[in-house]
């Protein structure tokens, strides 16, 4: 792959870490400027978990990426690259020397991993990249990657955004770059460290190769996961807890009690639960200010190095959890400050969790019925146009879990297919269905299913539904004596996981 830079072609040589380019113009080579690269090569191998199948796992895989060197003994990677892992290992490049590798720390909302050798001499020789937090639009930046020689690759991309967008897992949004740039397929391509003045400037978030436009996760995400990662218990980024309108419409000002045309956004609804919420924010309030940041009727705020950026900024990058945020709002016209301790939510304190990477799914099969609690995961295996292919009920709830569900603490159980035995004749097409009593007990997790199964009703399992058919009888002992067969027909090890 080659750079595009106006009248010069670049000739990458690999000298063991040190990767130093020469430009040719004109028949005549010289050498620009040596640049100090650390970059490993990242093997990872692992196995995903089956969700239509809970008790089994997916076809072991493999994955090849880049890592990047940094200070301490550590290499960053994409956490992508990391999830359900059973096997990390490093390789240098230029030597084809191996390691094994542990993952000391992970985030998947960020996407973001460091590893660390079993033994740090590995990294000898191979000098910490620095992260460059101060690219802007119009900078640019080049893309590293290696050829299966261990040649570098680098490709020129020009930084044509800096916004705020949502991550893969789709879990909040955070600060992000535009890029528009040719990359070309490798196959360490799971993690593209960019560079800018010899010092890391961000990584391969997703990439459009028609397009030809890159997402990146930039430098100041990578400095707030790292100064996080070096506690004893990794922090993560703080949660945002609410949603917000903009305020250019004259109405919905003179609605929420504001006069003139001054600035600030309309909260609509906020996360029960959250830091905000446990500091008094309401709906309807009138968000003006976050700590010395005016807020526009758009959500924006004015940043001292990407101008315009959306608040949500402020809330998780700039800020940390434990930090006292203050927040100035307008409630019907009167002005006021909140002080917001942030916090951060983790994936399990969600009624329907948004990510469950490297833990086995939860699952009850009685008498052929398979029970589970609903997750993004299990919703994301009808594939990335999940939110229009999969059950459009469990996609609804998903999207709408702390309204329907404001007192939290519990788990949406579901019944997701039904698998032929002679207790199930005739049960055979229902499925994707939200589970709500069993034997009369209200069903809030796959705990509270199990416990009611051991209470049947006059000889019978009485399942009860939100969709039709809305009740369905199961014979408990007839369930009972199916358990050989479900085992040996359809391969289950334990008809229960529920830790």
């Amino acid at each position: 792959m080659s750079t595009k830079v106006p009248a010069c072609l670049f000739v990458f040589i690999v000298l063991g870490s040190t990767a130093t380019i020469w430009a040719k113009k004109e028949s005549t080579t010289k050498a620009v400027q040596p640049q100090q690269l650390s970059l490993l090569r990242v093997n990872v191998t692992g196995q995903g978990y089956d969700y239509f199948r809970p008790w089994q796992k997916r076809a072991p895989f493999s994955k090849r990426a880049l890592g990047a060197v940094l200070s301490q003994g550590r290499v960053l990677v994409t956490a992508d690259l990391v999830a359900n892992q059973n096997y990390v290992e490093l390789e240098r490049a230029e030597s084809g020397e191996k390691m094994a590798a542990s993952v000391e720390v992970v985030d998947y909302e960020a996407n973001l991993a460091l590893l660390q050798p079993q033994d740090k001499k590995f990294l000898d020789g191979l000098a910490p990249l620095e992260l460059a937090n101060d690219t802007v639009v119009g900078d640019r930046v080049a893309a590293l990657q290696l050829e299966q020689t261990g040649a570098l690759v680098v490709t020129d991309g020009l930084v044509t955004a800096v916004q705020v967008m949502r991550y893969p897992v789709e879990v909040g949004e955070f600060l992000t770059y535009r890029l528009s740039i040719a990359l070309q397929y490798r196959d360490n391509s799971y993690t593209v460290p960019l560079v800018k003045n010899n010092k890391l400037a961000g990584l391969l978030l997703r990439y459009d190769p028609r397009s030809q436009l890159m997402d990146a996760i930039p430098a100041p995400i990578i400095a707030h996961f790292l100064k996080d990662a070096v506690k004893p218990n990794y922090g993560g980024f703080p949660t945002v807890g609410f949603d917000y309108f903009p305020t250019r419409d004259p109405q919905l000002r003179k609605y929420a009690g504001e006069t003139g045309n001054g600035g600030g956004v309309y909260v609509r609804g906020i996360e029960p639960g959250s830091a905000v919420e446990k500091a008094g924010l309401q709906e309807g309030d009138i968000l003006t200010a976050v700590g010395n940041f005016d807020v526009d009727q758009n959500g924006n705020y004015v940043d001292p190095i990407y101008k315009k950026l959306d608040l949500t900024n402020l809330l998780t990058t700039r800020a940390y959890v434990g930090d006292k945020v203050p927040l100035k709002i307008h409630r019907q016209g009167k002005p006021m400050q909140l002080d917001v301790t942030m916090e951060h939510r983790a994936p399990d304190e969600y009624i329907i969790s948004p990510y469950s990477r490297d833990e086995a799914p939860k699952y009850y099969i009685l008498g052929g019925l398979i029970f589970q609690e609903l997750s993004r995961q299990y919703l994301r295996e009808w594939g990335p146009n999940w939110l229009k292919d999969a059950p459009q009920r469990f996609v609804y709830l998903d999207h709408f879990q702390w309204e329907l569900f404001p007192e939290g603490h519990r788990r949406v159980v579901i019944l997701s297919q039904i698998l032929p035995v002679n207790g199930t004749i005739g049960y055979e097409d229902f499925g994707y269905l939200t589970v709500t009593k069993v034997n009369g007990k209200d069903i809030h997790s796959l705990d509270d299913l199990a416990e009611a199964v051991k209470h049947p009703v006059d000889g019978f399992d009485r399942i009860e539904t939100e969709e039709d058919p809305k009740v369905i009888p199961l014979d408990a002992p007839q369930a009972q004596a199916d358990e050989p067969t479900l085992r040996e027909n359809y391969g289950i090890p334990t008809l229960q996981r529920l830790k």
